[in-house]
């Protein structure tokens, strides 16, 4: 008895540590249209040369292309779907100041590195992509994601062609898995302690190693590709056998590298070779 408890209590314990990282499985031919095209991170971007990221720009010159375009989605201080990535300008157009401080009226003040280019409406984005190639929409929420969910969802009911979403925050998740049970979704990952990050301590393990997944029920998880070989992503992979897309693979021989890994390759600042592509 006294060997039989300690048992017990650890197979529970791994039984209940399994049970949380479960993504949803099911639906894994809806994420083939993503594999079968790389997907430009950003746009196929240059910020030197007037491409600059998340740009129209930069969009039109992915679908020129044939890539498929990943895209970050914030909210303006008047609650309007802006697609941009930092949480402030100071990168893009050297102001100190956050997206969600200003209005969409505001933002088109500022051009993105010194282009003529400007932060884009979502709405624009998506009138102009027109279904024509597959988009994975990131939503940058923080804990107040409810609104950003909403506004974003509304605008995505009325288009047609390939999309998924995807986050860091497994509130926005769920939220599309309560409201929006139809749109696949992504989990977005990585290891936070060997990254840097300053994430508090109790959420540390539980993001990295996504043990939400039975509260989001993601349909894909998008982990970051220097931590391809890491336990979270051995168990999702082969495991739960879930579709993994690898972000951000940044040159053709990373890109072998991970094959084995991941299903959906996310790309930046090289152009992938379309031999491999057409073997995908």
């Amino acid at each position: 008895m006294v060997f039989v408890i300690p048992g017990v209590l650890a197979l529970s314990f791994f039984s209940l540590f399994f049970c949380c990282m479960m993504p949803e499985t099911g639906r894994k031919g809806r994420m083939r249209v993503f594999e079968r095209q790389y997907i430009a991170h950003r746009g196929f971007h240059d910020n030197e040369a007037g491409y600059p990221e998340n740009s129209m720009a930069a969009f039109r010159r992915a679908m020129e292309m044939g890539y498929g375009i990943e895209l970050d989605v914030q909210l303006t201080a008047d609650k309007i779907p802006v697609v941009f990535h930092d949480w402030d300008l100071k990168r893009a157009a050297g102001v100190d100041r956050r997206v969600d401080s200003f209005t969409y009226e505001e933002l088109k003040k500022y051009p993105l590195f010194g282009s003529g280019e400007h932060i884009p409406l979502f709405s624009d984005v998506l009138d102009m992509v027109g279904g024509r190639v597959p988009l994975i929409i990131e939503l940058k929420a923080e804990w107040k994601h409810r609104r950003l969910c909403e506004e974003t969802a509304v605008l995505l009911d009325n288009y047609r062609g390939p999309y998924c979403i995807e986050s860091f925050s497994p509130l926005a998740l769920g939220w599309f898995r309560r409201f929006r049970p139809g749109v696949i979704r992504g989990q977005l990952a990585t290891n936070h302690r060997r990254e840097g990050l300053n994430t508090p301590w109790y959420l540390e393990g539980i993001l990295t190693n996504c043990m939400l997944n039975g509260f989001a029920r993601p349909d894909f998880i998008a982990y970051n590709c220097q931590f391809s070989n890491t336990f979270p992503v051995t168990v999702l992979r082969h495991f739960y056998k879930c579709e993994m897309a690898a972000w951000t693979i940044r040159s053709q021989k990373e890109l072998e590298k991970h094959r084995k890994q991941f299903d959906v390759f996310i790309f930046d600042s090289f152009r992938p070779d379309e031999k491999e592509r057409d073997s995908l």
